[in-house]
Parts: structure tokens; sequence; C-alpha cells
């Protein structure tokens, strides 16, 4: 096999894993807390309960697992191992949908659905130069999108034609496609001490010979500014979705799940666009600017919600979604790893970030949902936008650019 060929399978290979493993995980995400609330008739609390739970325990096993993606060369085979629990625990959903096992399968899918992010942007940059990933990094985000489109029409019409539960049928299907595209990619074709960030500078400097300890995740103050941005970010923006999809279900009790996709589609239709453009643009403009654009979109976009319960209105303002999340997606594995360069910890330092998402994300459906069993939607998403407020403000007052790191500096800022 020519050299150009194997490039190209190499890149079908990690399209079609990004493609796939959208799929999975879209078939599952917000369409649980609709189900649960408008066929099931869990309360918000409870529903909001089994999400802070299973994200909180998931959460404590993300650094580790980052950790443990630095160590193993089967980094394939971990992605693989994800893709059976969500099999299973989506499966188990299907056939026993009451609290305890609803609540056991999704700490279970918490615990690993956070593996994918950062398994596939250490394959990615050991299957890519430092001079490929900004632009390789956004065409990942693009196809994920592009999946997550596809699994949003797929899911509306299995969600019409039998039921909002047949939906979860759809991850074990998607979950044995998605591990063939992971396996398909060459192991050889892998650089292991690149996948963990151990290369040489831009200036040309040998590569570190071993990585540095763990305390470096508190030592790196621009990791820590990036995290609590990450955390306050999925605070304000994961509950966002759900509600929208819960006020349009309680009104279209028969279209819940076509509504539902019909808002996840307007926002990824957006991000597909925006994450090739943030893919092609981010070495020239730079991080920050990028991500300030998508942190200003979440404000606007919660405060929007409040002024209207149209359908046609939800699903419109929904499309700003698009334009936050494509940033973030395209620019958030790419960020972390002008912060580690060199270091060899860029998956610890993706587990981290990845446990400060949980974090924001698994308190934001409990808080959403006490505040609309007291007090309305409405204050809910004012409540949104009051933390993506200060997600903005922290970001643009104390989070330096990373994409020309100085000479000599390893990972890390040198404070």
């Amino acid at each position: 096999m020519t050299a150009a060929k194997s490039d190209r399978r190499v890149g079908f290979s990690l399209d079609a894993a990004n493609f796939l493993l959208a799929d999975v995980r879209g078939a599952l995400g917000p369409y649980l807390n609709v189900f649960l609330v408008t066929q099931q008739h869990w309360s918000q609390s409870e529903t909001g309960l089994v999400t802070m739970v299973g994200g909180l325990l998931g959460l404590a096993a993300q650094t580790p697992i980052g950790a443990a993606i630095d160590e193993t060369r089967a980094k394939r085979g971990v992605i693989v191992f994800a893709l059976v629990i969500l099999g299973i625990g989506a499966a188990v959903i299907f056939a026993w949908p009451s609290f305890w096992p609803v609540a056991v399968a999704n700490s279970l899918m918490a615990m690993v659905g956070d593996v994918f992010g950062p398994a596939i942007a250490a394959l990615t940059l050991g299957l890519y130069a430092r001079q490929q990933l900004a632009r390789r990094m956004g065409r990942n985000s693009a196809f994920d999108h592009a999946g997550n489109v596809a699994i949003a029409l797929v899911a509306a019409a299995i969600g019409f034609v039998f039921s909002q539960r047949a939906v979860f049928l759809l991850v074990p299907v998607f979950a044995l496609a998605a591990s063939i595209a992971v396996l398909s990619i060459p192991a050889k074709a892998i650089d292991y001490g690149r996948a963990r960030d151990l290369e040489s500078d831009s200036d040309g400097a040998a590569a570190t010979a071993s990585p540095v300890g763990f305390s470096i995740l508190l030592k790196s103050r621009n990791l820590a500014i990036f995290g609590l941005c990450v955390m306050l970010f999925h605070l304000a923006n994961a509950a966002l979705l759900p509600l929208v999809g819960q006020k349009l279900a309680a009104t279209y009790p028969k279209e819940a799940t076509a509504m539902m996709s019909a808002c996840i589609v307007a926002a990824q239709a957006v991000m597909l666009p925006i994450a090739l453009l943030v893919g092609r643009k981010a070495d020239i403009w730079g991080r920050k600017p990028l991500f300030l654009v998508g942190f200003a979109v979440l404000p606007i976009r919660a405060v929007l919600y409040t002024l209207s319960d149209n359908s046609f209105w939800l699903i419109a303002v929904q499309v700003l979604d698009g334009v936050g999340a494509g940033i973030f997606g395209a620019l958030t594995p790419l960020m972390i790893a002008d912060i580690m360069r060199g270091t060899g910890r860029y998956n610890l330092a993706q587990g981290a970030v990845a446990t400060a998402q949980g974090v924001g994300a698994s308190v934001s459906g409990f808080a959403a949902g006490v505040i609309v069993d007291h007090f309305g939607y409405s204050p809910a998403f004012l409540g949104a936008g009051g933390v993506a407020v200060v997600a903005l403000t922290v970001f643009a007052l104390w989070m330096p650019e990373t994409a020309e790191p100085k000479k000599g500096q390893r990972g890390s800022d040198a404070s």
C-alpha cells in the first residue's frame, strides 16, 4: 500500500469513527430526559437527580481514565470497551425504564461516555503532525456534528413510527459500527509518544525523554483557568436543550422525539461549517478570539428562550447552540494540546478537563430541574444565562492566547 493510500485510509477511518461515535452518543443524550419526563412520568427532580448522580460518579473516573489513555498503547481497545458498556446500558434502559435500573445504567454510561473525546484526540495527535493538527481537529468535529445530524433524523423517524423508547435500541447498533471503524485505524500508523503530546517543540528542540509528573495538573495556571471556564460553560449549557425538549414535549406529546430531533438538527447543521471554519482559522486568528465568540453566544441564547413558547421560535433559537458548541468542540482538544505541549500528559489533562465539564453538566441538570419544579422554565433559563456571563468574563480576563507558546515553555505556562 502506498503512503498516499495509507494516509487516505487513516483519514477515512478517523472520519467514520467520529461520525459513528456521534451516532452512539446522540441516540441517548437528551432523549433520555424527555423520555423519562414525558413517557415514564418522572418528576423534574427525579430526572435531574439521576443525571447528577450519574455525572458525579462518572466525573470521578475521568482524570484516571485520561492517565490510563496516556499510558496504554491499546487506545483503540479503550474506545471499543466503552462502546460495549454504552450498548449494554442503553439496552437496560429500554428493557427496564424504572428508577434503579436507569440510575445504575446511566452511571455506568457516564463513567465511559467521556472516554471518546480524549481517546479520539489522542489518536489524532498520534496520527498527524503538529502543523496538520488544527485542521484535522476541525474535521473531527465536523464529522462528529454530521453524525449528530444523522442520528437525530434517524431517531425522529424511529420515535415517530415506533416509540420514544425504541430510540435506545439504536445505541448497540451504532456501537458495533463504531467499533469496526475504530479498529480499522492501523495500529502501526499511530505514534504513541506523540499521542500523549511528547514531541519536539516548534523550534526543533528534542522531545521530552519521559512524561512530567501528575503535579502538572496543579502547576499549570492556564489549565486551571481553562478547566474553570469549561465547568461554568457546561453548568450553563447542559440543561438548556433538555429543558427546551421538555417544553416542546408538553405541548406536542406525539411529536416529542421529532421536536427534539429538530432542535438537534438545527444546532448541528450550524456546528458542522463552524467546526470546519475553526479548523482552518485557529492558527491564523488564534484560539482566544474564537472562544470568546463561543462563550458570548450562550447567555444570549438563554435569554432568548424566555421570550416565547412557540415551537418555531424555540427551535430557531437553538440554532445559536451551533455557533457556541461548534467552536467549543473543535477548539477544546487543540487548546489542551497547546497548554500541555511536550509534557506527555495530554490525555491526563483531557481527563481533568472532562472532569470539570462533568461537574458542570451534572449539577446543571439537577439545579435546572429544581428551579423548574419551584419557579418555572423562564427563571431556569435566566439562571443559566447568568452563569454563562460569569464564564465569559473569566475567560476574557484571565485566559491567555495559547496558539504560540513561548520558546522553552513546557506544556503549561511558565509561571
